[in-house]
């Protein structure tokens, strides 16, 4: 008997064993009361629903109905849909809700080119440019790993759950914030009703759904008691109120502060509402959640626990309404009873994308047809395509469709590309040596073709001016292999050092043009090969005259390799990278090799990072308007910017962090004490030529990477007696 005709079987003998236990339940004691469970909003709060729910089981108190808004939505979905109480209780457990509310993957999971926007441009500012004008993202988070995360808990791999099906009756409350009505949801995907009833506006995306742009339930129904009578009629409702109190006048002073502030006032006066229509029959039940805020999931079974303690509070009611061990085993049977074994999967469709090829989809999906569906491999391969930067959200749903059972991945293109504006900031500030800043910005378009060219213009304007154009072509729809085109011209002002003071100042006008070709290493990084001229021009603004002013114009062959492993883009806590160049020009008469490697390690709130640096020439000399550099934040901390500058750069540096903060919720990063031991050896030197060997530097700072890049504000010094005051924000 194969597969498909064992499923056909199971669900003929599910609907049949369904139909008894209906005959069973109406078979029970007319003297039964009917029972409508209501389950408020609360974000992190909503976690006390699941003690509740435990007592509930414990007592053996049926449920007739169920309604719930925004986190009691996920909790009331995954209860009618099966799910014990105690499953849920450890899901959320297990859960890394700080990583959920961050769409993007881990670093090392993104693509390479998704990285090099990163890298140049702040994440946040990508915003959509076309011919309708400008548009933005509708939230800081999209949902992306929220979404899964439900899809998980309700076991969507199984088949799409819908709510009509589901054997408790449902309620699911959204807003539309187009016109701000109540939406209910009785039918229809569950998962995706789920979602949009938990879309915080401001921090998650609104859902479009059946023609409805859905954000949280809460701003207009937190408490949905008139939607559980309705529902069923019950004759007792069973009220669950995990609402956030109104913040104290003193505690409002932020604009985040106010926006919460408005969002609890509108959930207060309609929670207000709903509690005026309880009757003196039915049980509220409002747990002691004094100390944990909305965002506090990382309490969720302290949460739980309360909840439960609440309910304990009411025990006696409560145990009016129980059923004896028999009728409840039935009750509880038939809420169970829409588990199918785990499908095959007989084919794979990609559905809904209009500009991205598939093939750029499927190559992240591991998953193989005639195979069990693997739903963990899944969810991490959709996080994968996620990471490519092209996507609002990648769904999933599983059909049966002419009797195959149909994997189908529902990408949703990000509605503001595919054409961006990038935007990104500098800001470096020493007590000694002043201040550099710059201002970048970046028109991005991508997938101009079906194999994803993609051509970036940037612009920065500051203490470096210049326009950068980048094409880059790849040969195959699975991107392994490409063509770059780069051309640019840059002009900055290089300060010469001698005995720790300033002597002069040069103006260096660069310009470039490169023909490479590469391939993409999987998620590794990248390696390129190609042709590069390079045109050189220098003047002296003030000082002394230090070095000749040049003129030239070469150009030679270059090899990049730049491989990343590091779990974040700015301030790691762990994994490895190394980045090797070489250029060799035979009419310039050097070669130059560029090599970094970086790892890092955390034990707890604890990181070791160290740093390895090398610039030189192994044919040659390298000329000083294209020679390395040491001084600056993290590159011997005593010295200025660039105060050495020279041939045969070595460098070496051992960091040793304290996580003594995290950023909130929907933002990945922390802020950290730190404490830097630096060494570095220039073995020809241009500037400050007296510092011969090693030279050494302490720095010891704090800071961390927040949504305008990285801050931090340290201080380094060397025993030779120079030192230096940073501040930075920005990226590099």
């Amino acid at each position: 008997m194969n597969h498909r005709i064992r499923r056909l079987l199971h669900r003929a003998l599910v609907a049949l064993l369904f139909a008894a236990s209906a005959v069973s339940a109406h078979a029970e004691p007319s003297t039964r009361l009917k029972v409508g469970l209501v389950l408020g909003g609360g974000g992190a709060r909503g976690a006390a629903h699941i003690g509740v729910l435990e007592l509930l089981d414990e007592l053996h108190v049926p449920v007739d109905c169920v309604a719930g808004t925004s986190m009691g939505a996920l909790v009331a979905g995954a209860f009618a849909a099966g799910v014990s109480p105690s499953t849920m209780r450890a899901e959320l457990a297990k859960a890394d809700w700080t990583d959920m509310f961050i769409d993007n993957p881990d670093y090392t999971e993104m693509a390479y080119r998704n990285k090099e926007m990163s890298r140049r441009f702040l994440p946040g500012s990508e915003t959509g440019v076309g011919a309708n004008g400008v548009h933005y993202q509708g939230g800081v988070v999209t949902g992306e790993k929220i979404k899964l995360f439900i899809n998980q808990l309700v076991r969507a791999d199984l088949g799409e759950p819908n709510i009509e099906h589901l054997p408790l009756p449902l309620s699911v409350i959204a807003t539309d914030i187009g016109t701000g009505q109540r939406v209910v949801f009785r039918d229809g995907s569950l998962t995706r009703a789920m979602r949009a009833s938990m879309s915080v506006p401001g921090l998650l995306a609104p859902v479009d759904y059946r023609g409805h742009k859905l954000v949280d339930g809460g701003l207009v129904d937190n408490l949905p008691v008139d939607e559980a009578r309705s529902r069923c009629q019950p004759d007792v409702v069973i009220a669950v109120n995990v609402g956030s109190p109104l913040l104290k006048p003193e505690e409002v002073g932020s604009m985040l502060t106010v926006s919460t502030q408005m969002v609890n006032i509108l959930t207060e006066q309609n929670v207000t509402r709903s509690l005026s229509h309880l009757k003196p029959t039915d049980i509220y039940i409002k747990p002691d959640l004094e100390g944990i805020t909305a965002s506090d999931f990382q309490k969720n079974v302290e949460t739980a626990d309360r909840g439960r303690q609440a309910a304990e509070n009411v025990r006696e009611r409560l145990q009016l309404l129980s059923l004896d061990a028999a009728q409840y085993r039935r009750w509880r049977d038939n809420l169970e009873m829409t588990r199918l074994p785990a499908p095959k999967v007989d084919d794979i469709e990609i559905a809904g994308l209009k500009i991205v090829s598939p093939v750029a989809l499927t190559r992240h999906i591991n998953q193989r047809t005639g195979e069990l569906i693997a739903t963990e491999q899944l969810n991490n391969d959709l996080l994968r395509a996620y990471g490519d930067g092209y996507y609002q959200s990648i769904d999933y749903e599983m059909l049966s469709v002419h009797e195959r059972d149909v994997l189908r991945i529902l990408p949703i293109e990000k509605p503001w590309g595919p054409d961006y504006l990038r935007f990104g900031l500098h800001l470096e500030s020493t007590y000694s040596h002043g201040s550099t800043y710059g201002l970048r910005a970046g028109y991005h378009r991508t997938w101009m073709n079906s194999r994803g060219g993609e051509f970036l213009a940037t612009g920065d304007i500051g203490s470096t001016e210049g326009l950068t154009l980048d094409y880059y072509q790849p040969f195959d729809e699975r991107q392994r292999f490409f063509v770059e085109t780069q051309a640019g011209k840059h002009r900055t002002e290089t300060n010469i050092f001698q005995d720790d003071k300033k002597v002069a100042q040069y103006s260096v006008t660069e310009s470039r043009v490169a023909l490479l070709a590469g391939a993409n290493i999987g998620l590794l990084g990248q390696i390129q090969a190609g042709w590069e001229d390079q045109w050189h021009h220098t003047e002296r603004d003030i000082g002394l005259p230090w070095m000749p002013m040049v003129d030239t114009r070469y150009g030679g062959w270059r090899t990049t390799v730049d491989l990343d492993q590091l779990d974040r883009l700015y301030n790691p806590t762990r994994g490895w990278s190394t980045r090797v160049g070489y250029f060799d020009s035979d009419k310039a008469g050097y070669s130059r090799v560029d090599a970094e490697m970086q790892a890092a390690g955390s034990l707890r709130d604890f990181v070791l990072k160290g740093r390895l640096k090398y610039i030189g020439s192994p044919r040659g000399t390298l000329p000083y308007y294209d020679a390395g550099s040491l001084g600056g934040f993290l590159n011997l901390s005593g010295f200025a910017q660039g105060q050495i500058v020279g041939d045969d750069i070595r460098y070496a540096g051992l960091q040793a962090e304290r996580i003594i903060g995290r950023l909130p919720l929907g933002l990945r990063g922390d802020m950290r004490l730190g404490f830097a031991l630096e060494a570095g050896k220039a073995g020809v030197r241009y500037t400050e030529t007296q510092r011969d060997g090693w030279l050494n530097s302490a720095a010891i700072y704090i800071g961390g990477e927040t949504p305008m890049g990285m801050l931090y504000l340290g201080f380094g010094r060397s025993s030779s007696g120079s030192s230096n005051l940073y501040l930075f924000i920005g990226t590099p």
